[in-house]
């Protein structure tokens, strides 16, 4: 069985400080946007403007490819921050159950019954259903039982 070891406000933090990378990141590429796509021509011979438009078109390029990478890394942040806050509540939630089992295990062992919890509704193997707990319950719905004889659409009907 393998382990996975992850703590939640690292993760935050993580997100952050990447945050903070897209940040310097989209700064630096906005200030060199304008000086980059618009090259001046080193002279007004046709090699010079060729270069400067092929120099243009690659800043083009570079600018695509930027905004591109800049919805990949939110979509990453997102998934890290996402990621953290859901390994937390499940941890949380898995604390809860382990408390929720330490009170419950003495009552049921005494009395049958959890002492805190909601009681299972009826089905078809089990048309008694679940006692809930003798504190803090929604108590359980048991099936409704036809009496012998009765066809079942008469029961149904009286409930």
């Amino acid at each position: 069985m393998s382990f996975v070891i992850a703590n939640p406000e690292m993760l935050a933090a993580a997100a952050t400080d990447l945050a903070g990378i897209r940040s310097a990141i989209s700064a630096a590429t906005a200030a060199a946007a304008a000086p980059t796509i618009q090259v001046a021509a080193a002279g007004a011979d046709e090699v010079s403007l060729a270069i400067s438009a092929l120099f243009g078109q690659h800043a083009q390029a570079y600018q695509a490819l930027s905004a591109q990478a800049t919805i990949f890394h939110d979509q990453f942040v997102q998934a890290l921050t996402s990621g953290g806050n859901l390994y937390a509540a499940a941890e949380s939630h898995t604390v809860e159950q382990m408390v929720l089992n330490a009170i419950n295990a003495p009552t049921q062992t005494l009395f049958g019954r959890p002492l805190i919890g909601d009681g299972a509704n009826g089905t078809a193997e089990n048309p008694d259903g679940q006692n809930g707990g003798l504190l803090f319950v929604q108590n359980a719905t048991a099936l409704p039982r036809r009496p012998p004889g009765w066809p079942a659409a008469t029961a149904a009907a009286r409930g």
